[in-house]
C-alpha cells in the first residue's frame, strides 16, 4: 500500500492536510453553518414579532407554531419523495431559493406591518392586516417546508455520499453538524436580539431579510463547489442500478458471447421501451393527478414501517414529546418560579456546552462499542439524568404546588405571614367550598413554606434544571445515533421519503405536546406536564431497547473491550451487519 492510499484508507472523507479549506467535507460544514444560523435566527426573532404585533399576546405565535407543525406533519412524505425523485443538486439548489427567498419576502412583509400597522387597522375594519399576517403564516410555513427539504437533503443524503464507506468518518461529519446546530443555537438568538435590542424590530427584520438574499447566493456556490468536488452526488438511486447491470451484463457478454448475444438485444430494447419520450407516455387523468399525493403519503408510511430501523425512528419520534428542554414552556415556568432572564441565558449557555459534549461522547463510544450499543448507553444516561426531573416534582416545593397566584389572592384576604396562617385560611376555604379533602393535602403543600414575595423555590426548580441540562449529553448522543442508522439502513432510493415520514413522526408528537400544554397551561399543572414527558421519554427509549435487542440479541450488554481492541476498518466491517 503506498502512502497515499494509507492516507485514504485511514482517513476516508478527511481530506488531505495540504487543503483542508477546500474539501468538499469542509465546505457542507460551511453550507451548513450560514443556513443554520439564518434559521435559528428566524425562528427566535418571528415569535418575538409576533407577540410584539398581537399586544404582548401568545396567541399568534401559537398559531403559528401549529400551523407550521401541522403542515410539515401532512407533507412531510411528499417533500421526501420529491426529494428522491429529482436530482441531488436541483434539489439542494430549488429548496435553498425557496427557503431564503420565503424567510426575506416575511421580513419584507413584517416590515410593512410595523411602519403601517396604523393605516391597516384603520382600512375596511382591520382586514388588510389580517391578510399580512396570515401571508406571513402562509409564507413562513413554506419556509420551512423547503428548510425540510434541505435538512433531508444535505443531512441525510449528501452526507453520506460525501463521507463514502468509511463508517467512523460518517460519525464524525455527523457530529460536526450537530456541534454546529449547538453553537449557531445559541449565537445567532443572541446576535439578533441584540439587533432589535439596540436597533429597533424594522432594523431586525431589515437585517434578517438582507442575510437571508446575501446567505442565499453564497450557499448556492457552496452547494454547486461541493458537488463538483464530489462526483458521487451525480449518481443517485436508479442511474447507479443501470450501471451496475450494464457492467454485470458486460462481463456475462465476455464469458458467453454467443449465447448471451440474444439476452443483450432484449435487455436493451426493453431498456429502450422503458426511457420513452415524454410525448409518447399517456397523459395523466385529472382524476390520478389529484390521488396521486394520497398514495404517496400511503405507501410512504408503509415503507417507513418496513424499514429495519422503524423501532429506532419511533423511539426518536417520542422524544420529542416533552417540556423537559430550553423551549418557551420550561422557561416560561422558569419565569413564573422567578428565575431572571440572565439565570436563564447562563443556563441555555450550559446546555449547549453539555450538548456539544454528548457529541464528543458520541463518536468515542461509536468507536469503542458499535453503533447500536451507543444508542442503548446514551438512552440510559437520557432517561437517568431525567429522573432528576421527575424527583423534582415530588420535593416540598415542587411545581404541584399551590401556585404562586393562588397564594397572593388569600394573602390579600388577610394578614398571613406565616405558613401556618396561610394554613388557616385555604382550610377555611376549602370547608365553605366542600372541600374538605383538600385539606390535608393543603397542610403537606405549604408546610415550611416560605412567604416572602421574592420567594424562589430553589430546590426544586435547581433539581429540574440540572436534569434538563444533564441530560442534553445522552439526547443528543442518541440522536446522532439514530440518525446514522437510518442512513446506514435505509437504501438510498428511500431516504428521502423515509426521513420525509421521520420529519411527519417528529412533528405529530411535537404537536401532541402543544396539545398537552394547551389543556394544562397553568404553572401550577407544570409537574403534572414533567411527568408525562418522562414517560413518553421512556417509551421512546423501551422501543430503542427492543429494537437494540433484535439487532444484537444476547449480545447487547456485552462489554465494549473487543471492539475497542480491534482497528477501525475491522470495526466497520463487522458493524456493517447491523
Amino acid at each position: 500500500m503506498s502512502g497515499e492510499e494509507g492516507v485514504k484508507t485511514s482517513h476516508g472523507c478527511c481530506v488531505s492536510f495540504a487543503n483542508p479549506f477546500g474539501s468538499a467535507k469542509f465546505l457542507l460544514y460551511l453550507g451548513h453553518a450560514l443556513s443554520t444560523w439564518g434559521d435559528r435566527m428566524w425562528h427566535f426573532a418571528v415569535s418575538v414579532f409576533l407577540v410584539e404585533l398581537y399586544g404582548h399576546s401568545l396567541l399568534l405565535t401559537a398559531v403559528y407554531g401549529l400551523v407550521v407543525a401541522g403542515t410539515v406533519l401532512v407533507f412531510g412524505a411528499l417533500i421526501g419523495d420529491w426529494v428522491d425523485k429529482n436530482a441531488r443538486l436541483k434539489v439542494a439548489q430549488t429548496s435553498l431559493i425557496v427557503q431564503n427567498a420565503s424567510v426575506a419576502f416575511c421580513a419584507a412583509t413584517l416590515i410593512v406591518i410595523f411602519l403601517y400597522k396604523t393605516e391597516l387597522i384603520s382600512l375596511y375594519q382591520g382586514w388588510p392586516l389580517t391578510i399580512c399576517y396570515l401571508v406571513v403564516i402562509t409564507i413562513g410555513t413554506i419556509a420551512t417546508l423547503a428548510s425540510t427539504a434541505t435538512s433531508i437533503t444535505i443531512q441525510r443524503d449528501w452526507i453520506i455520499v460525501v463521507a463514502g464507506e468509511n463508517r467512523t468518518c460518517l460519525a464524525a461529519m455527523n457530529a460536526t453538524m450537530r456541534r454546529i446546530d449547538q453553537v449557531t443555537n445559541i449565537l445567532s438568538p443572541l446576535a439578533v436580539g441584540q439587533i432589535i435590542t439596540f436597533g429597533s424590530l424594522v432594523t431586525g427584520c431589515g437585517f434578517i431579510a438582507g442575510w437571508n438574499i446575501l446567505s442565499m447566493g453564497l450557499e448556492y456556490l457552496i452547494l454547486w463547489k461541493v458537488y463538483q468536488k464530489t462526483p458521487a452526488l451525480a449518481i443517485k438511486g436508479g442511474q447507479k442500478g443501470d450501471e451496475q447491470e450494464m457492467q454485470q451484463l458486460n462481463e456475462k457478454k465476455e464469458l458467453h458471447p454467443d449465447k448471451n448475444a440474444s439476452v443483450n438485444g432484449h435487455l436493451m430494447k426493453e431498456k429502450s421501451s422503458n426511457n420513452v419520450a415524454p410525448q409518447e407516455m399517456e397523459t395523466p387523468s385529472c382524476s390520478d393527478i389529484i390521488t396521486r399525493p394520497f398514495y404517496t403519503f400511503r405507501d410512504a408510511w408503509v415503507a417507513y414501517y418496513e424499514q429495519p430501523v422503524f423501532l429506532a425512528g419511533m423511539g426518536l419520534a417520542f422524544l420529542y414529546m416533552t417540556v423537559l428542554g430550553f423551549e418557551s414552556i420550561a422557561t416560561g415556568y422558569a419565569y413564573t418560579q422567578g428565575l431572571s432572564g440572565s439565570v436563564l441565558g447562563i443556563l441555555m449557555g450550559l446546555s449547549a456546552i453539555v450538548g456539544i459534549l454528548g457529541t464528543v461522547a458520541f463518536t468515542r463510544l461509536q468507536r469503542r462499542c458499535g453503533l447500536v450499543r451507543t444508542g442503548v448507553i446514551s438512552g440510559i444516561a437520557h432517561l437517568s439524568c431525567l429522573m432528576l426531573c421527575v424527583v423534582s416534582v415530588f420535593l416540598p416545593t415542587r411545581p404541584l404546588d399551590v401556585p404562586p397566584s393562588s397564594l397572593t389572592n388569600i394573602k390579600s384576604l388577610g394578614n398571613i405571614s406565616s405558613a401556618g396562617d396561610l394554613l388557616d385560611a385555604i382550610t377555611e376555604v376549602n370547608l365553605t367550598t366542600g372541600k374538605e379533602n383538600l385539606i390535608e393535602s393543603s397542610r403537606v403543600a405549604i408546610e415550611g413554606m416560605d412567604l416572602s414575595p421574592n420567594y424562589v423555590p430553589f430546590l426544586s426548580v435547581s433539581l429540574l434544571f440540572a436534569g434538563i441540562i444533564a441530560a442534553r449529553a445522552g439526547l443528543w448522543s442518541f440522536d446522532l445515533t439514530v440518525t446514522q442508522l437510518m442512513q446506514e439502513n435505509v437504501s438510498e432510493s428511500e431516504r428521502g421519503i423515509v426521513n420525509g415520514v421521520q420529519s411527519s413522526m417528529n412533528n405529530l408528537l411535537v404537536l401532541l405536546h402543544f396539545v398537552m400544554v394547551i389543556i394544562a397551561p397553568n404553572p401550577e399543572s407544570f409537574g403534572l406536564l414533567v411527568l408525562i414527558s418522562a414517560s413518553f421519554v421512556a417509551m421512546g427509549h423501551l422501543m430503542y431497547f427492543r429494537y437494540a435487542q433484535k439487532t444484537l440479541g444476547k449480545e447487547l450488554f456485552v462489554c465494549c473491550s473487543r471492539e475497542s481492541s480491534l482497528p477501525p476498518e475491522v470495526q466497520d466491517t463487522e458493524l456493517a451487519g447491523i
